[in-house]
């Protein structure tokens, strides 16, 4: 399932939750083993794997048991530009080459 800006927070939470089982299964872990590797009850992961609501401390500590740690730099990276703001650098730089200051000199200023 794609997951987009349209997505219900519930039908997200379930998607999620079903990523995290096949990963977890892929592991090769138990509900148990994890929940035990990340530090938190074995009812929370079956929760968090219903797509039931959680706390993001629980998903991270899941997802560092899973080594999974690079996901959570992807979640929010440290540096994002948007779209818009990359064009408008882009024009700003394309206009800062293009300054007739630094284009031209006129013939009788010599070289």
């Amino acid at each position: 399932m794609k997951i987009d800006t349209l997505t219900p927070n519930n039908s997200i939470l379930k998607e999620l939750g079903k990523r995290l089982s096949r990963v977890r299964k892929q592991q090769h872990f138990s509900q148990d083993r994890l929940a035990e590797q990340a530090g938190i009850g074995v009812a929370t992961l079956r929760r968090i794997e219903d797509g039931q609501d959680s706390q993001l401390g629980s998903w991270l500590k899941i997802l560092k048991a899973l080594q999974l740690t690079s996901s959570i730099d992807s979640l929010l990276p440290e540096t994002f530009n948007s779209p818009m703001a990359e064009v408008l650098a882009e024009k700003g730089a394309r206009y800062k080459r293009s300054s007739p200051a630094e284009a031209s000199t006129w013939e009788d200023e010599g070289a």
